[in-house]
């Protein structure tokens, strides 16, 4: 069961059939999109991910600022066989960028990675353009391990890692 996380100002909770919306409006962005793989029919991913959640087997969130969907969390195992372990995923609407609301994400996530499931560490895939994510990360304590090159079709990642103090 995928607990409720708060932060300063948000909550990462479990989705409901009401963040339909929101997560369609997330998922088609082309500037969230860039950064992370694109969804071939994210209401498709909703309905089936989130009307079937035993197809999910990790914790994922909404994450919500008052009463308004702002966002995508995840801590799943990494689905990249060059990864051991846990990767943590986050995506903001982007009139949610630049407040520091992506720093409170990868806290409160992180945090829980490291704490309630007793992870070693906690990682990040970031494609090497996106310098506000990696800076981010940095600043939290992860450290940059290495590039991972994807055998099917070249493109790299960063892998940052983040180990339990």
């Amino acid at each position: 069961m995928t607990p409720i996380l708060r932060t300063a100002r948000l909550a990462l909770r479990p989705y409901v059939p009401e963040d339909e919306e929101g997560f369609v409006r997330l998922f088609s962005d082309a500037d969230v999109t860039r950064w992370m793989g694109i969804p071939r029919d994210p209401r498709a991913l909703f309905r089936r991910g989130f009307t079937e959640p035993h197809l999910i087997t990790w914790d994922v969130w909404a994450i919500v600022e008052g009463d308004g969907y702002v966002g995508h969390a995840e801590i799943k195992p990494s689905p990249d066989p060059q990864v051991d372990g846990h990767e943590l995923v986050y995506a903001l609407l982007p009139e949610a960028w630049g407040r520091g609301l992506g720093t409170e994400v990868a806290e409160a996530v992180t945090a829980h990675g490291l704490g309630a499931l007793g992870l070693a560490e906690v990682h990040a895939t970031v494609d090497p353009d996106n310098a506000a994510s990696l800076a981010l990360l940095r600043r939290l304590g992860y450290a940059d391990v290495r590039d991972l090159v994807d055998p099917s079709d070249g493109e790299v990642s960063r892998l940052l890692t983040r180990s339990r103090a």
